[in-house]
């Protein structure tokens, strides 16, 4: 089965579009943008024959609509703060490192206090990022 490049196109900004639609997990327009330009490009492709231009013209028309959907996004969306507690997969042993599910991902983690262990399967506080690593503190540490 022989695809001509407008059809591929085609069934790509298709495919995008609806990724957008029914995703739970939000895409903050990414994919809607790159799909209605995977669409642009092939309303375009009888005037573009060459496939280095229609994907560059794709990567220009998705960086420009991306950055204009920007400005529909709420700034206070719930989805743009960033949470601030995970759950340790791995113990995290005094003054070392050890595994924390933040943010749906598995972070490499180090306790803030480096006296002190914590446990697998237990909640923390995320208090920053240094590079890829997390800086946690206990849930029940700050109660203390």
């Amino acid at each position: 089965m022989n695809l001509l490049p407008s059809q591929v196109w085609l069934l790509l900004g298709i495919a995008l579009v609806v990724i957008e639609l029914l995703v739970p997990l939000p895409t903050f327009l990414i994919a809607g943008a790159m799909g209605i330009a995977a669409l642009l490009v092939a309303a375009i492709t009888i005037i573009l024959p060459i496939p280095a231009l229609q994907i560059l013209v794709w990567m220009l028309l998705s960086g420009m609509l991306a950055m204009f959907s920007r400005r529909f996004i709420p700034k206070d969306s719930h989805q743009l703060k960033e949470s601030s507690e995970g759950i340790t997969l791995t113990e995290i042993p005094v003054g070392e490192t050890g595994r924390v599910k933040y943010e749906g991902g598995s972070w490499k983690a180090r306790c803030d206090n480096p006296q002190i262990a914590i446990a697998a399967n237990q909640k923390v506080i995320v208090l920053r990022r240094k590079g890829t690593t997390l800086i946690v503190v206990p849930e029940n540490w700050l109660s203390n």
